[in-house]
């Protein structure tokens, strides 16, 4: 997922744009002349993610400050420099009582989610091995030694993680971007492997082709030259060209209103050229390289522009980088299909980090199918084991019934009465003594019948 470019401000507490009073340039504009709406006075502007794995704390922090006066206050006569030593920090110990109270129950919230999620981390690794110092590393934008109070240096270690992180954003980004083009390089020489010397031949012609036809296109301007803002003044604000202002066309595109072109609004400002390069539609056109494209030129204009590098382009920044010789007479801009992004040794490299990978989960697959075949093979004893025993029983209940013993069930009752066998109470009454049993020896004479007449 894309990150967007966001003000320092927003994620660096250097989001003075949304406490700063500044007053924009007075300027006269003729909302007909313009195309499309505008920017509403007062309109809330939502700000974009910063991709920061600690980004909804960090707005919430800034959120809860922001409701301090003498916090505002301090905030809006901070330089770059005093926030980022953390000078500003220090002015937390004067705020009141219920932001620091708010603040103290954020943090802990945010020690209980870091908790969480390390644990559900070890759990998960812990036949592989835990990484300690990247787990630890989950709780540098605040001091985890006192979990329950927000203090200041809370705040500097949240502004400074902050900057880091940011500021190796662009880095990652392109690193990233290369291992993209060097993975689409590498799996189209693994196809061209598996096609026949004709077919090879048609399909590296229609590479070249759509190489070719990927870099036909318009001259793109330099990013940030008078040109370039010349013809985004005149297609998308729809303004006479003649007329060109560049304070005018500052506020235009200050989108928010809050006297900063921050990034997310200069890399708006290159849609035009892109579009003379890039076509979704097209299938030699790449959306990836596109907006490689946009982040290159955004940083061009921001190294050119920014003076104090706050990642954040003044009006008076703005205006001096107008009067420059670049600004008229700016060099030719080379696109990302007139570069060469990698080399041959590093796609090489490349390709055998991917092979020790796909060794490496080779491996793991053969692995985890002799476990597999493990694990059904002791399934199918058991099973095997099952039915001999399931046989055993059954011949042992055969047997009492051949021997005339009734299969006993599950607790040794019997299952069923054999017949002339009665229950205990059920048997005969004995003629003599009631129910005494008879003497041993002695038989039982049967009954004389008084009714039959002896001779």
């Amino acid at each position: 997922m894309k990150w967007l470019s966001v003000l320092p401000q927003q994620c660096l507490l250097l989001m003075t744009c949304l406490l700063m009073a500044l007053e924009a340039v007075p300027i006269d504009i003729d909302k007909t002349k313009v195309k499309g709406e505008g920017h509403v006075e007062g309109e809330k502007v939502e700000n974009p993610d910063t991709g920061l794995y600690y980004d909804e704390y960090l707005r919430q922090v800034i959120d809860v400050l922001e409701t301090d006066k003498h916090f505002r206050e301090k905030l809006q006569t901070a330089d770059i420099e005093e926030i980022k030593s953390g000078k500003l920090s220090r002015e937390l110990d004067l705020v009141s009582h219920h932001v620091r109270t708010r603040l103290d129950e954020l943090k802990r919230q945010e020690v209980a989610r870091l908790r969480m999620l390390i644990k559900a981390k070890m759990d998960s690794v812990q036949d592989t091995g835990i990484d300690h110092q990247a787990l630890l590393k989950q709780f540098e934008h605040l001091n985890h030694q006192n979990p329950d109070t927000f203090e200041p240096k809370d705040l500097d270690m949240l502004i400074k993680a902050a900057t880091s992180d940011l500021e190796n954003y662009d880095k990652t980004r392109h690193e990233e971007f290369k291992k993209y083009e060097m993975m689409k390089e590498h799996e189209r020489r693994e196809y061209l492997k598996t096609l026949d010397e004709e077919k090879r031949k048609r399909e590296e012609s229609k590479f070249e082709e759509m190489k070719k036809k990927h870099g036909d296109h318009p001259k793109v301007h330099h990013p940030g030259s008078k040109d370039q803002l010349k013809e985004v003044w005149e297609e998308a604000d729809g303004l006479d060209p003649n007329e060109f202002d560049p304070k005018t066309f500052f506020k235009l595109h200050d989108v928010n209103n809050d006297g900063f072109l921050d990034e997310q609004e200069l890399e708006a400002l290159f849609t035009k050229e892109l579009e003379k390069v890039y076509d979704p539609k097209n299938e030699e056109d790449d959306m990836v390289e596109m907006e490689e494209e946009r982040l290159r030129m955004r940083e061009h204009v921001m190294n050119e522009v920014d003076i104090n590098k706050d990642r954040l382009v003044t009006l008076e920044e703005f205006l001096r980088a107008t009067e420059k010789k670049e600004f008229l007479e700016p060099d030719s801009w080379e696109t990302l299909d007139q570069q060469q992004l990698f080399t041959e040794d590093e796609l090489k490299e490349f390709e055998n980090h991917i092979s020790q990978q796909e060794d490496e989960l080779r491996k793991k697959a053969e692995e985890l199918q002799k476990q597999k075949e493990e694990l059904q093979r002791q399934h199918d004893q058991l099973q095997a084991q099952k039915q001999e025993l399931q046989q055993v029983v059954k011949q042992m209940e055969q047997k009492k019934l051949q021997q005339g013993n009734p299969p006993a069930g599950p607790g040794g009752e019997l299952k069923f009465q054999p017949p002339g066998e009665h229950k205990v109470g059920d048997a005969p009454k004995h003629p003599v003594g009631g129910d005494q049993p008879l003497p041993p020896g002695h038989v039982q004479e049967p009954a004389v019948r008084t009714d039959q007449v002896h001779p």
